[in-house]
């Protein structure tokens, strides 16, 4: 199994390593991650069972090894992760059944 704290390490001293070769990605996405003051309606708790589930469904390895310890430093039990992880399977079920209709979609659109 993955060390999740040594793998978290070894991403984060690799992503400032590409942060000095192209330091304008990096202030990307720290703009895009910092709440905004108008953030009011979600609690850091609900932010973070979100960001799990989003790094599932795009399988994000850094994502989950960042957010499961943000998650535990706000206070999210494993019961909340949990069903936020409930969730993700559902949709990529969902997604996987949608897509699936556009391969029917494509096929008996093909020439053949």
């Amino acid at each position: 199994m993955t060390d999740w704290n040594a793998y978290r390490a070894n991403m984060q001293k690799n992503v400032k390593a590409l942060a000095q070769l192209t330091p304008n990605t990096l202030k990307g996405l720290q703009t895009l991650e910092t709440p905004l003051p108008e953030l009011k309606h979600l609690d850091a708790k609900t932010r973070e069972l979100i960001a799990l589930a989003v790094a599932v469904t795009t399988r994000c390895d850094g994502c989950i090894a960042v957010h499961s310890a943000a998650a535990r430093k706000v206070g999210a039990s494993k019961e909340e992760i949990a069903e936020a992880l409930g969730v993700a399977v559902a949709l990529n079920a969902g997604a996987a059944l949608v897509y699936s209709s556009r391969v029917m979609e494509a096929f008996d659109s093909t020439e053949g």
